[in-house]
C-alpha cells in the first residue's frame, strides 16, 4: 500500500484546493458519524430514563443537524476525490499513449497489440479504481477509525481495551491473504493481456479464419486461455471471500467481550445505559471501516500488480532519438558501408549509395533480399548497426525526428486509413486546405471516385477504409503522400492494387513532381520501374548490381532471371 501512495503522490500534489475540500468533507463525515453514536446517550438517558421534556426540543434539531453535516460532507468528499482520481488517470492515460507512440518500431513489434491495448485499458482501469475510489476510501475510513476510536476510549477506556487489543490480531491472516492476492492478480492481468491479444488477432484476421473455416480451431485456442483466466479469477474471488469471514470471527470475539463486560458495568452502576449503548453503537460503526479497510487492502494488491505492469511500459526508453538540428531541405542521401542487424540476424550489409534530388531509385529483388529493411533505415524506424547514412553530408542522426519525418512521405504495402473524413485522411497531421486536398486527390487519380461520394471530401471513411476498395484506399494513401509535398518519397508497392490505366496516370503525375524530391520505389512488378533512373538489385541484404533497366537487363543474369520470373507471374 505504501508503494502505491509513493507512486501516485507526485500526481496528487497539484490538487491542493481539491484535497482541502475533500478533507473538509471527510472531517464532516467522521464528526457526523461519531455524533450519530453520541446522540444515543441523551436520547436514552435524558429522554427515556430521566424523561426530560426540555431535551425534546433540542434532540430533533441535533439529529437533523448531524445528518445534514454528514450528508453534505459525504457529497463534497465524494465529488472532489472522484475529480482528483479521474483527472490523474486521464493524465496517466495521455502520458502512456504518448510514451508508447514514441517507442521504437522494434519494441512495438515485439509487444503484441492486444497486450498493449489490455495494459492501456484493463490495467489502467484497475489503477483508476485506486486513485478514484480506494485511496479516498482509505482516507475516509482511517479518519473514521481515529474519530470513533477516540470516542469509544473517551466513553469507556476499559471496554475499549478488549476490542482494540483483539482486532489487530486479525491482521496476521489478512496479510497472508493479501500476499496471495497480489500474486494471483499479476497472473490474472497477464492472462487478460493474452486473452485480449487473442481476440485482437482473431478479429484482425477474420477473413483468413472464415476462408479456411478454422473457427473451431481458433475457438479451442481461445477457450483454453479463457479457462486459465477463469481459474485465476476464481482464486482471487476465493481470497476476497475469505477476508470478510476472517475479520468477522475476530470481530465477533471482541464484540462479545465488550458487550459482556459492558453489561456488567451497567448492572454495577459504573456507567449509564445511554453511555453503554452509545459505546456499543460507536463500536459497531468502528467495525465497518476496519472491515472495509481489510477488503481494500486486498484490492490494493490487484492495483499494485497493475501499477507495476504499467511502470514496465513507462520504463521502456527508445533507442531511436532525435538529434539537435532541424532538417530544412534535402539535397542528397548517402549510404556509407551501411549494415543492419535484427538481434543476431544480418538484414543488410555494406550498402553504398548516393541518391540525388530529382532522381528515382527502384529497389528490386526476391522476398527477404533486404528491400524493406533499406526503407526502414530511411525513415529511421531503425538505425544502422554499422556505417552511416548522411543527408546533405551530415549524419541522419543529427537531425530531429520531427523535421526528418516532415520531409518524408511513406506509402507502404499496408494502407492505413483512419476513421475520419477523406480530407482529414489526405491532410493527415496537417491543416486541411480543401483546394490542396482536391489537387492531391486528382494527382493520385482518386478524385474520380471521391467526387461521387455522398459528401465528397467530407465523407467519413470507415475504420481501415472498409467502405473503399483496395485500389481506392491505395489512391487515398498516395494523395496523402502528395499533399505533404515531401522531399523524400518512398513508395513500397504503392500501386499494386491499381489497374493499368490508373497506374500509368499516377506515374505521369509522379513524373511531373519528381524533380522536387528523391524518390525510392520498392517494386515486384518490374514493368512499373522501367523508367527509374537507377535500379538497385538486392540479394541477401546487399546491392549486387545497379543501373538502368536496359543496362541491367542486358548485363545482369540475376536481373534477367528476376525479370523473366515476374513476367511469368
Amino acid at each position: 500500500m505504501k508503494k502505491l501512495f509513493h507512486y501516485f503522490l507526485p500526481y496528487m500534489v497539484g490538487y491542493k484546493k481539491e484535497f482541502l475540500f475533500a478533507i473538509l468533507g471527510m472531517i464532516a463525515v467522521a464528526v457526523g458519524t461519531a455524533g450519530t453514536a453520541h446522540m444515543l446517550k441523551p436520547i436514552l438517558d435524558d429522554l427515556f430514563i430521566s424523561k426530560d421534556k426540555g431535551m425534546l426540543n433540542y434532540i430533533p434539531v441535533m439529529i437533523i443537524g448531524i445528518f445534514a453535516l454528514k450528508s453534505i460532507g459525504k457529497f463534497v468528499q465524494t465529488y472532489f476525490t472522484a475529480y482528483i482520481g479521474d483527472d490523474i488517470v486521464r493524465k496517466l492515460r495521455d502520458k502512456l499513449a504518448l510514451h508508447l507512440m514514441h517507442q521504437d518500431i522494434a519494441y512495438l513489434n515485439k509487444m503484441r497489440s492486444g497486450e498493449l491495448l489490455s495494459r492501456i485499458t484493463n490495467d489502467l482501469n484497475r489503477v483508476q479504481n485506486v486513485v478514484s475510489t480506494l485511496i479516498p476510501a482509505i482516507m475516509i475510513k482511517i479518519m473514521l477509525i481515529f474519530t470513533l476510536t477516540g470516542y469509544v476510549i473517551y466513553q469507556s477506556p476499559k471496554l475499549a481495551f478488549y476490542f482494540l487489543v483483539i482486532m489487530p490480531l486479525a491482521l496476521f491472516p489478512l496479510q497472508i491473504l493479501a500476499k496471495k492476492m497480489k500474486r494471483y492478480s499479476k497472473r490474472s492481468q497477464e492472462s487478460t493481456s493474452t486473452l485480449t491479444s487473442r481476440l485482437t488477432e482473431i478479429f484482425n484476421n477474420i477473413e483468413v479464419i472464415k476462408s479456411n473455416s478454422s473457427q473451431e480451431f481458433e475457438y479451442e485456442r481461445f477457450s483454453k486461455e479463457n479457462y486459465t483466466f477463469f481459474k485465476l479469477s476464481i482464486k482471487q474471488i476465493m481470497i476476497n471471500a475469505l477476508t470478510g469471514p476472517t475479520l468477522e470471527i475476530f470481530g465477533s470475539i471482541a464484540m462479545a467481550l465488550a458487550i459482556y463486560i459492558g453489561a456488567l458495568e451497567v448492572i454495577d452502576d459504573h456507567i449509564t445505559v445511554g453511555t453503554f449503548f452509545a459505546f456499543i453503537t460507536a463500536l459497531f460503526m468502528l467495525y465497518d471501516p476496519i472491515k472495509v479497510l481489510a477488503s481494500i487492502h486486498n484490492k490494493m494488491q490487484d492495483a499494485l500488480a497493475a501499477t507495476e505492469r504499467l511502470q514496465e511500459l513507462f520504463d521502456a526508453t527508445p533507442k531511436i532519438v532525435s538529434g539537435p538540428e532541424i532538417l530544412t531541405h534535402v539535397k542528397n542521401i548517402s549510404f556509407k558501408d551501411v549494415g543492419l542487424m535484427y538481434d543476431d540476424e544480418t538484414a543488410l550489409k555494406h550498402l553504398e549509395l548516393t541518391a540525388e534530388k530529382g532522381k528515382v531509385y527502384a529497389l528490386v529483388g526476391d522476398s527477404g533480399a533486404g528491400k524493406s529493411s533499406f526503407i526502414h533505415l530511411l525513415v529511421r524506424f531503425y538505425d544502422p548497426s554499422s556505417g552511416v547514412i548522411e543527408i546533405n553530408g551530415k549524419d541522419m542522426k543529427s537531425y530531429t525526428l520531427k523535421s526528418l519525418h516532415h520531409k518524408i512521405a511513406f506509402v507502404t504495402q499496408r494502407i492505413f486509413i483512419f476513421q475520419d473524413t477523406v480530407s482529414a485522411n489526405v491532410a493527415y497531421g496537417k491543416p486541411i486546405d480543401k483546394n490542396k486536398v482536391i489537387n492531391a486527390l486528382k494527382q493520385a487519380h482518386a478524385w474520380e471516385f471521391v467526387e461521387k461520394l455522398d459528401n465528397c471530401i467530407d465523407t467519413v471513411l470507415d475504420e481501415f477504409g472498409t467502405n473503399l476498395s483496395g485500389g481506392q484506399r491505395q489512391r487515398i494513401a498516395l494523395a496523402r503522400a502528395l499533399y505533404k509535398e515531401p522531399e523524400i518519397l518512398i513508395l513500397d508497392e504503392a500501386t499494386s492494387a491499381l489497374d493499368n490505366r490508373s497506374e500509368k496516370a499516377i506515374q505521369i503525375a509522379l513524373d511531373n513532381v519528381k524533380d522536387k524530391m528523391i524518390t525510392f520505389v520498392v517494386a515486384h512488378r518490374l514493368s512499373t520501374i522501367e523508367h527509374a533512373d537507377t535500379i538497385l538489385l538486392m540479394e541477401n541484404g546487399e546491392i549486387i548490381d545497379r543501373g538502368s533497366y536496359k543496362y541491367l537487363y542486358e548485363n545482369s543474369a540475376s536481373f534477367q532471371a528476376l525479370a523473366n520470373k515476374t513476367k511469368e507471374k
